[in-house]
């Protein structure tokens, strides 16, 4: 794949389509297809979780995961649908101001589409640890696996009202950096291809956690599957 048909296709690092296919897991990532975020019409579209709902379990409950999968991603797949309808239909009748309203929204909720896409993918039900290229690249970049996992756990948690931790990959400075999104499109950086990103909106956390933001964010950084985070980072590396 290279940029442009990236860019084009899905807006979304294509990780899962790119998995060993040595592990169950790996397997069912491939087949549901989770990264494909448009039909062959343009409309977005929102697939299969690449895991049933008690997979994560006991470290995200049941009920909070179809909350946040059905509802909040399903909401915002269903926000861009609309979006896109009214830039379409306000374009064709010269109403610019409208197309300025919409296109706003669109920037929130095909964001919102793209991030929990890639939210989903990164976890798993046992712990990881990054391996090869991606681990050499976080040493050089952060100095130890440590470090960053200190550095992530403490923008997650310290976001200004809802929105991500992002590791992602530059391919202007060709480095990983981080980012501490709010909402789901504000004070990111051009260029970032999103490998790891950590939810810490309320709907993320609140039935297991309460208001416990701390407490989830330690737990997801004990179920990232970092085999996923270095796959989508291969495939970043090549858009250099």
């Amino acid at each position: 794949m290279n940029r442009k048909e990236f860019l084009r296709n899905s807006a979304i690092l294509g990780g899962a389509s790119i998995l060993p296919l040595n592990s169950a897991f790996s397997q069912n990532v491939n087949e549901n297809g989770i990264d494909k975020l448009v039909d062959s019409n343009g409309n977005f579209i929102q697939k299969s979780l690449p895991y049933n709902k008690t997979f994560l379990e006991p470290h995200m409950d049941e009920e909070t995961l179809h909350l946040h999968y059905e509802f909040h991603h399903g909401g915002a797949v269903q926000g861009a649908n609309k979006d896109l309808e009214k830039i379409k239909s306000h374009l064709k009748s010269g109403d610019l101001d409208q197309v300025d309203l919409w296109t706003r929204k669109l920037s929130y909720h095909f964001s919102s589409h793209v991030l929990h896409s890639i939210f989903w993918t990164n976890l798993t039900n046992k712990k990881t640890e990054p391996k090869a290229e991606l681990l050499k690249q976080i040493e050089k970049d952060f100095g130890s696996f440590d470090n960053l996992k200190a550095y992530i756990s403490k923008i997650s948690k310290s976001v200004e009202g809802s929105g991500w931790g992002i590791l992602g990959y530059q391919p202007y400075s060709q480095s990983l950096t981080l980012l501490q999104c709010e909402n789901h499109q504000k004070l990111t950086q051009w260029g970032v291809v999103p490998l790891l990103v950590i939810d810490v909106w309320e709907h993320a956390y609140y039935l297991k956690h309460k208001n416990r933001r701390g407490d989830f964010v330690d737990t997801v950084l004990n179920i990232i599957n970092w085999d996923n985070v270095a796959d989508r980072y291969i495939s970043a590396i090549k858009l250099r």
